[in-house]
């Protein structure tokens, strides 16, 4: 375990702590706009960590830093509260709510992406010789701009990779929930019902959903790269 290794978890569980925080924090304030305040009333309808940290401190904290110290790559979890009893009054209320974590996951993307151009538009940043997960921008000369790059890279692929998973219609995955918006209320219902029925089944979704996630997102993320750096051979 050397310094470099070291300092790229370091800037992984930063960027994976602000993203799963802005994730659970989508889910509680749309939840909040529909009328659930369970999440709102414990604190997590903001982008403070430490109310998420508080209810998910194995999935936050401890589970992130092992996998990555025995591993070499971090995998994490959090979650936000809701009252299901709402969720089955307005199940496409729900559905939006469950949209919300991917979509703040998706605008982190975004936000990444006119970073590194600007970035790169100011000379701070270069195109980089090869593209990787952790290794979407360069720095233009050494110093300060690497960590920068780093950050940004980690900050672009990880929330691609969190929203992408969280949309898959498994349960207890968000894109489950989400398939009320394509049906009717009383099939949306249904959808609830089922998501909570199958809550102790979770780790069989979770562990289904890892083993078909490979396949799906690896084009997903070239198609990313190809739109970030249009006529770019990344990912080829």
């Amino acid at each position: 375990m050397n310094s470099d290794f070291v300092l790229l978890g370091l800037i992984w569980y930063v960027v994976f702590l602000f993203s799963t925080t802005c994730h659970e924090a989508g889910h509680a304030l749309a939840a909040k706009l529909g009328g659930d305040l369970t999440a709102a009333n414990g604190g997590q309808a903001s982008l403070d960590p430490i109310p998420h940290i508080r209810r998910e401190p194995f999935g936050m904290v401890i589970f992130p830093i092992l996998s990555y110290a025995l591993g070499g790559w971090m995998m994490g979890w959090a979650s936000a509260p809701y009252d299901p009893h709402w969720a089955l009054r307005y199940p496409r209320r729900a559905a939006w709510m469950s949209l919300a974590g991917p979509g703040a996951n998706f605008t982190l993307v975004l936000l990444s992406a006119l970073a590194i151009h600007l970035g790169i538009s100011t000379h701070f940043l270069a195109h980089p010789e090869y593209a990787s997960f952790a290794h979407i921008v360069e720095a233009a000369k050494p110093g300060i701009g690497e960590g920068a790059a780093t950050l940004l890279s980690v900050m672009f692929s990880l929330n691609l990779l969190l929203g992408v998973f969280n949309l898959l219609p498994l349960p207890p995955l968000d894109g489950f929930s989400a398939i009320g918006l394509l049906m009717s209320e009383a099939g949306a219902q249904k959808v609830q019902q089922w998501g909570m029925q199958m809550r102790g089944f979770s780790m069989i979704g979770l562990l289904l959903a890892w083993q078909v996630f490979g396949p799906i997102f690896r084009p997903i993320f070239r198609i990313a790269l190809h739109a970030l750096y249009p006529g770019s051979g990344y990912g080829s």
